[in-house]
C-alpha cells in the first residue's frame, strides 16, 4: 500500500471519527430531552385526572423542542447515509415516539400516526435520505405505550379514576388488532408484540374488578 493511499485512508478515518462525535453530541441532547419527558410522564401515575392538563402543559414544550435537535442532527448526516448511522439514535428516537404517543393519548385518547409523530418531532420528508422515522421505530414506541398504559390502568384505580381502565382497554384492544394485521418479520419487534398479550390480560383483570365492584358505568369494551 503506497503512501498516498495511506494518507487518504487516514483522512477518511479521521472524518468518520469527527462526524461520529458530532452525531453523538446531538443524540445526547435528544436522549436528554426524551428522558426528561419520560420522567415527567411518570408523574401521570400519581396525578389526579383533573391535574393532567397542567402536567401536559409542562410536557408539550419539551416535546416540541425535540424538533430543533432532530433538524440539527439531520443536517450533520451526509446524503444517503441514514442506514449507516441510524443505530446511534434509534433508541432515543423510539423513546421520543413513545412520549409523543403517550402525550397524545392523555390529551384526547387517540392514537398518533406515524406521519403525525414525524411532523411533531421535526422529521422532514426532504431529509429522508439522512434521517427519517422507520415504521419499526414507530411500532416500538407504540408497544412501549401499551406497556405504560397497562401500568396506568392499575394506578388510575388507586387514584379513584375507575373509568380510565375501561378507556385504556378499548384503546389497547384496538391497537392490538391493528398490530395483528401486520407481517412482523423483525425478531425483536415480534417478541415485543407477543408480550402485549400480558399487558392486555393485566388491563382486563383491572376492568373485570372495576366492573364486578360496579365502580364504573358499564361500557362496551369489545
Amino acid at each position: 500500500m503506497d503512501a498516498a493511499d495511506l494518507y487518504r485512508i487516514n483522512d477518511l478515518l479521521d472524518n468518520d471519527v469527527e462526524l461520529r462525535e458530532k452525531i453523538k453530541e446531538q443524540v445526547t441532547e435528544l436522549d436528554k430531552k426524551a428522558r426528561t419527558m419520560v420522567g415527567l410522564l411518570n408523574k401521570v401515575h400519581s396525578t389526579p385526572s383533573d391535574a393532567i392538563p397542567a402536567l401536559l402543559d409542562f410536557l408539550n414544550p419539551v416535546l416540541l423542542s425535540c424538533q430543533e435537535t432532530i433538524i440539527a442532527l439531520a443536517m450533520i448526516i451526509p446524503k444517503n447515509q441514514f442506514w449507516r448511522w441510524k443505530d446511534m439514535w434509534s433508541n432515543s428516537l423510539r423513546t421520543a415516539v413513545f412520549a409523543a404517543a403517550f402525550i397524545q393519548y392523555l390529551s384526547d385518547r387517540t392514537l398518533v400516526s406515524l406521519n403525525q409523530v414525524a411532523k411533531i418531532l421535526g422529521i422532514k420528508e426532504e431529509s429522508k435520505d439522512r434521517l427519517t422515522l422507520p415504521a419499526e421505530d414507530y411500532l416500538h414506541g407504540l408497544i412501549s405505550l401499551v406497556n405504560e398504559l397497562s401500568r396506568l390502568a392499575v394506578n388510575a384505580v388507586t387514584l379513584g379514576n375507575f373509568d380510565e381502565p375501561i378507556r385504556i382497554s378499548i384503546f389497547v384492544k384496538d391497537l392490538f388488532a391493528g398490530f395483528s394485521m401486520l407481517n412482523l418479520k423483525n425478531d425483536t419487534l415480534r417478541r415485543r408484540f407477543d408480550s402485549l398479550k400480558y399487558d392486555i390480560r393485566k388491563i382486563e383483570e383491572v376492568v373485570y374488578d372495576v366492573s364486578l365492584r360496579k365502580l364504573s358505568p358499564a361500557i362496551n369494551t369489545q
